[in-house]
């Protein structure tokens, strides 16, 4: 398994610690919950490091809302 750089994360999140934090854990509720994975990992992965290399990978970015710039 390799080494996911935080940086590169916090590009797909808007810079925002917080934002990443929720994507990845509505994304790794998703997958748990039997949504098909959009990389291709090893099956034996926790739902949870699948949805960080989804991000890692831009498979799932985060939305901005109203007030965001």
């Amino acid at each position: 398994m390799e080494y996911i750089a935080v940086e590169q994360l916090l590009d797909k999140s808007y810079e925002s610690v917080y934002k990443l934090v929720i994507l990845a854990s509505k994304r790794a509720l998703e997958i748990a919950e039997g949504q098909p994975k959009l990389v291709n990992v090893d099956a034996a992965l926790k739902p949870s490091t699948v949805a960080l290399y989804e991000i890692a990978a831009g498979r799932v970015r985060a939305q901005k809302t109203k007030g965001e710039k």
